[in-house]
This record gives structure tokens, sequence and C-alpha cells, in this order.
């Protein structure tokens, strides 16, 4: 088998129609599960006045799963970058790593993580960010974090705290090439996510990762993975049922601009029959980049991804409506992975 590794990036999703602090303590719980089934590491994701998801603050969700497991390697999928202060995130992130040495990832992007109106209210009283000072932005917070800013950047004698604490892995998230060449650039991790979109990404953007790859942050080699959206369940059909609740969000959400809470899979599919041709048309192919099916075929998927893409790890997104189907579907995918592992 070629994939060695198999991650969580949880987005804090609000199961069974509870309250929004629910999303909360079920991503401990489940972060407890995946640290006793065998998962690699486990991303906490950034959503800002996002109905149906819980957390605005990955990294405070990374602190509490950090001292709620044991093995994990632990981290942000990812702190939206251009929201904030280079050298504040990588205060905290320091803070993290002194506290859990050796288990802490920090991953980075540039997408805003929510609506204009949050884009704004986050800026405030300034003004948004450009994506275009993304870059710099990343290459200011690697440098905080390895005390490699230049002398003549304004803020280049200013200590980092704790000086002690050593720095995260830093890892850059994207959805498509935009930011391979610049993780590589940098010496940080690439993570490629594949269930943002529909559109077709090729092994080129790893590769061109790797072609990049400096050792300037830490990481003595290039590390990249791919994540992808999969729900395990007794059987192909389940498992289309049940992802009907976050892929009909989805259609909502990037067709409409509109971000409802979750929906029950039996209301979502109602719903759905009501759509217009082009947006079932939509429903359809998003949920074509789903990996569904029984444990070990989709294992068997993830595997064949891995081999494409010539990554070693891949990462799970699972949004699920009921709580107990996302803990049942992390939980039987990671019996197939020990079974293989042996």
């Amino acid at each position: 088998m070629y994939l060695k590794r198999i991650s969580v990036l949880d987005q804090s999703p609000i199961h069974d129609g509870k309250g929004e602090s629910s999303g909360l303590h079920d991503t401990l719980e489940l972060a407890r599960l995946c640290d006793q089934a065998g998962y690699h590491r486990y991303w906490c994701a950034e959503h800002h006045a996002t109905p149906g998801y819980a957390s605005p603050c990955p990294e405070m969700m990374a602190a509490h799963v950090a001292c709620a497991t044991e093995r994990l390697r632990v981290g942000t999928g990812g702190v939206m970058l251009t929201h904030y202060s280079p050298f504040k995130v990588a205060e905290a992130f320091r803070v993290l790593n002194a506290l859990h040495p050796g288990r802490i990832d920090l991953g980075i992007g540039r997408a805003p993580g929510g609506n204009e109106q949050a884009h704004a209210a986050l800026a405030a009283p300034r003004q948004i960010i450009p994506h275009e000072h993304y870059p710099q932005q990343a290459t200011e917070l690697i440098g905080y974090l390895h005390g490699t800013l230049p002398v003549e950047h304004p803020f280049g004698t200013v200590p980092v705290e704790p000086a002690d604490g050593g720095a995260p892995d830093v890892w850059m998230l994207g959805s498509s090439g935009g930011s391979s060449e610049l993780a590589g650039q940098l010496g940080a991790g690439f993570a490629l996510a594949l269930f943002i979109g529909t559109h077709e990404r090729s092994r080129a953007i790893v590769e061109a990762y790797r072609r990049a790859f400096r050792p300037v942050a830490g990481m003595a080699g290039p590390q990249a993975l791919v994540a992808v959206a999969a729900i395990a369940a007794d059987s192909r059909e389940e498992a289309e049922y049940i992802a009907a609740s976050h892929v009909y969000w989805k259609v909502q959400a990037f067709r409409h601009g509109r971000r409802d809470p979750l929906h029950p899979p039996k209301k979502a599919l109602e719903l759905r029959a009501k759509l217009s041709v082009s947006d079932q048309a939509y429903y359809d192919q998003t949920l074509s980049t789903y990996v569904l099916g029984t444990p070990d075929h989709c294992l068997e998927m993830i595997d064949s991804i891995a081999h494409d893409y010539g990554v070693e790890e891949v990462m799970v997104v699972n949004v699920t409506h009921g709580f107990a189907e996302r803990k049942r579907s992390y939980q039987s995918l990671a019996e197939m992975m020990n079974q293989a592992s042996r």
C-alpha cells in the first residue's frame, strides 16, 4: 500500500441540530477517538459567521485538542493569515509548541474563512489586507518563528517569546497551485485541499512544490499531503445518504452565498429535488469529489489518491449532520488502515 498515514481535518460542524458550543465539545470527543484509533495528525479549521460550523478560533481548539490527546500531532488547517499580525501568530504558536513540544503544526491559508462582512469586521478598524500581501505575511511569519528576519526589517530585532520554546512545523494550505511554489520556497509543508471546489488538480502541483522546496523553515525536506472528503458507512448508498447534508450545504453556500445550519440527510435530499437543473448538476458534481462507500472501499480509494499525487499522507475531512455517523466513519476507516498496515 502506498499510503502510510491518515490524518484528520476537523471543521467542527454542529451536529444533530444542537447549539454551536456542542460542536466544540464534539471536536474534543472526536479528537480523543482519533488519538486512540491511530490517526497521525489532527487539524482544526477556521470559519467566521458561518452557520453549520462552530469554531472561528483554530488556535484555541488546537490547544484544547493537544491537552485532550496524547500522541496526535495537532494543529490548524488553518489560520487565515490575512486577518492577523504574523508576529502575534508566531507568538501564539511558539507558546503552543513550548507546551506541547514536537506535536504542533501551524497550517496557514489566504482564504477569508467567512463572508465579506465578517472579513471586514476582523480587519476593523484597519482596512482589509489584500490577498496579494499573503506571500509577504507568510515570509514574515516564518522569519519571526525562526529568528531569520533581515536586520533591516522594521521589527527584525523584536524577540518572539518564548525564545526557548522552539518553532512548530509550518504548512501552507491550498486548493490549487497558487501556494505550492511559495510553500516550497519558504521551506514549509504543503497541504492540497481536494475537498474544496470541483475543479481538477493534477499531481504537477505537488511536484512543483517539491522542486521549489528550500530547507529554510525547520523542515529538512519537502512534506506534502492531500485532503479529501470521505464518509465510510455500511454501503455506498448509505454513505451517499449521509453526505447529502453537507453536499446540499455546499450548493447553497457556493452557488447562492447562503450558509444555513446542516439539514438532516432526508431533508437535504427533499430540498435537492427542488433545486434547479443547474444546481442539481452542481450537487452531483460536488458529490463526485467525495470518497464514499464501505471502509475497505474508502481506504482503497484513498490509497489510490495518495499514489496518484505521490504523497504518503492523506487527511480526511468529514462533515455530517449526525455525530454518531461521523465518529463511526473515522473509527471504521482507522480500523481498516490498521489492518492494512500490519
